[in-house]
């Protein structure tokens, strides 16, 4: 079944002819897929065709002379079992396998799946994986090595998968679609110190997918032998073919690429709907206050989780879903346990300390001071209850957002995540920004300002391996630089006394060159310097995640265009995909 499966898979190579769009691209003076009639409330497309995913190429075993070993002693594999082992073989130089929970749950799913050798493999500290793992890291070394041209023919058979797999026809247009390949079998990793890392993710197969194009469509063939789970003709979603991931059990989706133009017109609903929270936030923000004092304990719950949500960003806390085991939770689900009340602390009055795991086990720890009635009201919710009961027992997500429903249409906790992300950053970069300085230093300052919104968001990272190795290396640079730059000006004095001599042309001219080295040499020594304060102040902060999903991208833009600071040091080409709408749109006098 699975050489079939290979086979079919890898086979079809060529391009067919349902690829060619139907409407000329923008610009050819043919119909434009920005410039067309709204569809009615909730149709997504009228035609939607493609070829379905491309799949994982399947297992090649390792050769003969790469051994796994059992207690120091040589142990062939079964394919299944070895291809298990692989996986955590690769991972051995990573620091999640040194994780005691990562090591238990791989080792609990690999005896499961390892029926042939589970009488002898019984114990994870007897297996040596070593020889595995230079395999792979070997391989990965000769890859790197290959010559131009090898690596260029293999370019080009990932164009042509590209090219017959990566693209549907919508509504006539010839649309990019984003991940068109389903993700090979491997470990879970997950966020944070999640519950279920090292679990086996199992491979994706035609009989787990299900596909979405219109009726009138040529439906994608399964591989051979294969069959799809299911076939649907929904235009009401945008996702080409779905399936259940094991581990956690949630869906994962094909999608369009962010360039497309359904993605694009949802990004720019996505922000307007933010910017029109602007118009009423003052108004909330007052009701919220008076609910303080309410003497329904509902709302008086409802209207300091609402707080929580706007001061400081925090997601509302959806359900988890079916098998999640992670005690993640958010503003809804805080238990009384995950916050401690500081009448006085740090010189600060009525300081709410939050400690819990927020989305993707990602711990959420901040201090905060609050307003003296919130500080009252999470007293009395607070009072009489045992650290594992809910602080908000008289509210849910549900109830939340009704609420935010009534008070805006299209308005979550997301939106006010949004809304505040955009205006932080936009009031951040008329702080920050010095209409003077030169590009890196302007760049320095858009960082800043994009850290304070990471920040703002609880968008952490783990400080990578490589930050110290990398930061001497940029030490090493500026110190080289500062050297030139001694040498220049050394140089430049000796030019000047050499024209105070001679007072002639020639010693003129030398001394202008000499000027415009040093000038040089001081702006790269400049640059320098601003790299290794930026990369310093962003080791544990992801600036990425609230770029490309919480600020409008408008407000990026104009401050580009305002400052005279290229889109592309700011957004790489991918992104300037995924924002044409915002480019096109934004002027340097947008305002969020």
């Amino acid at each position: 079944m699975y050489r079939r499966l290979t086979s079919s898979l890898l086979g079809h190579r060529v391009r067919h002819p349902w690829l060619t769009p139907i409407c000329p691209r923008p610009g050819s003076g043919g119909c434009s897929r920005w410039e067309e009639e709204k569809k009615e409330d909730g149709v997504k497309w009228t035609q939607l065709e493609h070829r379905g995913p491309y799949f994982a190429p399947l297992y090649e075993p390792l050769p003969d002379d790469v051994q796994f070993y059992y207690d120091s002693k040589p142990l062939k594999l079964s394919l299944a079992t070895e291809e298990i082992a692989t996986f955590y073989a690769k991972m051995l130089d990573h620091e999640y396998t040194a994780k005691e929970i990562f090591q238990n749950n791989f080792f609990n799913d690999w005896r499961k799946m390892t029926l042939e050798e589970q009488k002898i493999i019984k114990d994870l500290d007897k297996c040596d994986f070593r020889e595995i793992h230079k395999y792979f890291v070997d391989k990965s070394e000769a890859r790197k090595a290959l010559s131009k041209e090898e690596k260029q023919k293999l370019k080009e058979e990932a164009d042509k998968i590209q090219e017959e797999y990566g693209y549907c026809i919508l509504d006539g247009h010839r649309e990019k679609i984003g991940n068109f390949k389903t993700e090979p079998p491997g470990l879970f990793r997950g966020r944070g110190d999640h519950p279920k890392m090292g679990m086996l993710k199992k491979r994706i197969m035609p009989e787990d997918v299900v596909i979405n194009c219109s009726k009138d469509s040529k439906i994608p063939e399964p591989p051979e032998g294969h069959k799809w789970k299911e076939v649907r003709f929904d235009n009401t979603v945008t996702w080409l073919a779905s399936w259940t991931e094991n581990v956690q059990n949630t869906l994962k989706y094909i999608m369009l690429n962010p360039s497309s133009k359904l993605k694009g017109e949802k990004d720019w609903q996505k922000y307007e709907v933010a910017r029109r929270l602007k118009d009423v936030v003052h108004k909330i923000r007052a009701q919220y206050r008076a609910d303080w004092k309410s003497k329904e304990m509902m709302k008086r719950q409802r209207a300091v989780a609402l707080y929580f949500i706007d001061k400081l960003a925090l997601r509302a806390g959806n359900e988890k879903e079916e098998g999640e085991t992670a005690d993640t939770v958010g503003c809804c689900s805080l238990r009384v346990e995950h916050i401690k009340l500081h009448p006085k602390l740090d010189g600060q009055e009525h300081v709410v300390e939050f400690d819990f795991l927020g989305k993707d086990s990602i711990r959420y720890y901040n201090k905060v001071s609050v307003e003296k009635p919130v500080f009252k009201n999470l007293q009395l919710f607070m009072k009489n209850k045992d650290p594992a009961d809910d602080l908000f027992d008289r509210l849910n997500t549900g109830i939340l957002n009704r609420h935010l429903q009534s008070l805006m249409d299209g308005l979550t906790a997301k939106v006010f995540r949004t809304y505040n992300a955009s205006v932080t950053l936009q009031e951040q970069l008329k702080a920050l920004t010095n209409s003077e300085d030169n590009v890196a230093a302007k760049l320095l300052s858009y960082n800043r300002a994009n850290r304070a919104v990471a920040i703002l968001c609880n968008h952490q990272r783990s400080t990578p391996k490589t930050h110290e190795k990398s930061m001497q290396i940029l030490q090493t640079k500026i110190d080289a630089k500062k050297k030139q730059v001694e040498e220049a000006q050394q140089e430049l004095k000796k030019a000047e006394d050499e024209f105070e001599d001679t007072k002639d042309a020639k010693a003129e001219a030398n001394v202008e060159k000499k000027k415009k080295l040093l000038k040089r040499l001081e702006e790269q020594l400049a640059k320098l310097n601003v790299q290794a304060t930026d990369k310093e102040e962003n080791k544990q902060i992801a600036l990425g995640t609230s770029k490309l999903n919480y600020l409008d991208p408008r407000i990026s833009i104009a401050w580009c265009k305002k400052f005279g600071v290229p889109i592309e040091k700011i957004y790489n080409k991918t992104q300037r995909e995924k924002f044409a709408w915002a480019i096109d749109m934004a002027d340097e006098d947008f305002e969020f």
